[in-house]
């Protein structure tokens, strides 16, 4: 007699949640339906080249359906879910309801401003491809702007550009927005000179990457002012509006400023009956299910997993979320075969930031490098996890072309900006 599937709800389709319906593809014991507010896959990592002309968005992108085209028993839904029902095992979302036998929830983390949430609107982050291209227009309507402008002031904070958050993306994002102005813009401008361009990255903390070994991060604010950006360690911003950026009583007049400071979980993880740490986290069990309901995962940014013998728990990265994906697959078959679970093991693959041109930092445990080998390693690894052949291929091409021009072909502005000089500066917060 043919049993009945189970069926499986998985809620995200980033790498932790694209791993689980690869793994069960086309399994006859799972009816599996991918549910996500997306209809494509992004590879997050690369999101800043998208941001700085780099890179167009397809090259980092590929449909969700095209992905599982061949699994005959995944559905794939776009829908945003906007509760979860454990007592019921139902997901509700935008276009219904869809019960479960077994849920995964890979949901992710979205931006946080740290209770201000009004400076969305004059700091815009990085975490999807919408926010990178609404980057990308306003960098580069800055250097129009700067181009017709004829008030010394206001060309100087058109070409100034802050960018808050020491961690890896702010960092790539710092060195790539200097490269664009000093590399591949030059020559396409008449009377604004984009090499002016002044990039500032802005830290709380003592240090850059500090999930890095304190070597690298000296290294990586050395590699940064020797392309001309400036390093602010320990600087707070107490407040951003349309004319720049305050950090307590100096103000830094910048047309363009990028958040990439935080971060907090989905709020899906709030209809949990679990534990959440202090960035809304899940905490859970050794085979990332959720304490009293075994049938419930949650895996990737939006878990808080802390594996024995760590101080914290593991990193928000795309290794962690593919390994958990996999082995909650795994987990799930094995089940069916009647073996017992076991915990989540997490391999250490390292860790590494690109910095600026043939400047790289790499960590993979007690091995560290930095300069021009890190940045071949960085450029080799990013390529082999893109999604899908095309991409590897398109990728590959603009690295080499870029590489051999310095030029940046994705420097479009579609939806425009506005040419309105904004009010005077106000007066610092108190």
């Amino acid at each position: 007699m043919k049993s009945t599937p189970r069926r499986l709800v998985i809620v995200g389709g980033g790498i932790g949640g694209t791993a689980v319906a690869k793994r069960l593809a086309n399994d006859p014991a799972f009816e599996v339906t991918l549910l996500d507010r997306q209809n494509h896959f992004v590879f997050q990592p690369l999101l800043y080249q998208v941001a700085t002309a780099a890179l167009g968005s397809p090259d980092i992108a590929v449909p969700i359906r095209f992905m599982l085209r061949k699994a005959r028993n995944v559905r794939v839904v776009r829908a945003e879910v906007t509760k979860v029902r454990t007592g019921d095992r139902i997901v509700e979302t935008s276009v219904g309801e869809f019960p479960y036998d077994v849920l995964v929830l890979a949901a992710g983390v979205e931006t946080s401003y740290f209770s201000r949430p009004d400076w969305e609107r004059n700091a815009p982050s990085l975490k999807s491809l919408a926010d990178a291209l609404r980057v990308r227009e306003r960098v580069l309507a800055a250097f129009e702007r700067a181009e017709v402008t004829t008030d010394p002031a206001e060309h100087a904070r058109e070409l100034t550009f802050v960018v808050v958050g020491g961690g890896p993306t702010g960092v790539e994002l710092a060195g790539a927005i200097a490269e664009l102005a000093q590399d591949a813009l030059p020559r396409d401008f008449r009377h604004a000179d984009p090499s002016e361009a002044h990039v500032v990255l802005v830290e709380a903390g003592p240090r850059l990457v500090p999930m890095f070994h304190e070597n690298l991060s000296a290294r990586a604010v050395k590699d940064l002012a020797e392309r001309g950006i400036e390093v602010r360690l320990g600087a707070m911003v107490t407040e951003i509006t349309e004319c720049g950026v305050w950090l307590g009583d100096e103000f830094i007049a910048a047309a363009n400023v990028i958040w990439a400071a935080g971060v907090k979980s989905s709020p899906l993880g709030t209809d949990l009956p679990v534990e959440l740490d202090r960035m809304g986290r899940v905490k859970v069990e050794p085979d990332c299910s959720i304490p009293g309901c075994p049938d419930v995962f949650v895996i990737g940014d939006q878990a808080h997993f802390r594996p024995p013998g760590y101080e914290d728990a593991l990193p928000a990265v795309g290794g962690v979320a593919l390994q958990q994906g996999q082995h909650v697959a795994r987990l799930l078959r094995d089940e069916l075969r009647g073996r017992p679970r076991k915990p989540f093991r997490y391999f250490d693959r390292g860790q590494m930031a690109t910095i600026v041109r043939h400047r790289a930092v790499v960590e993979v445990r007690k091995l560290r490098l930095a300069g021009e080998i890190a940045w071949w390693m960085w450029l080799a690894v990013h390529i082999v996890f893109l999604a899908g052949f095309r991409n590897r291929v398109a990728v590959a091409m603009h690295w080499i072309w870029t590489y051999a021009t310095l030029q940046r072909g994705s420097r479009l502005i579609v939806r425009g900006e506005s040419g309105v000089h904004p009010p005077p500066p106000p007066e610092a917060p108190r």
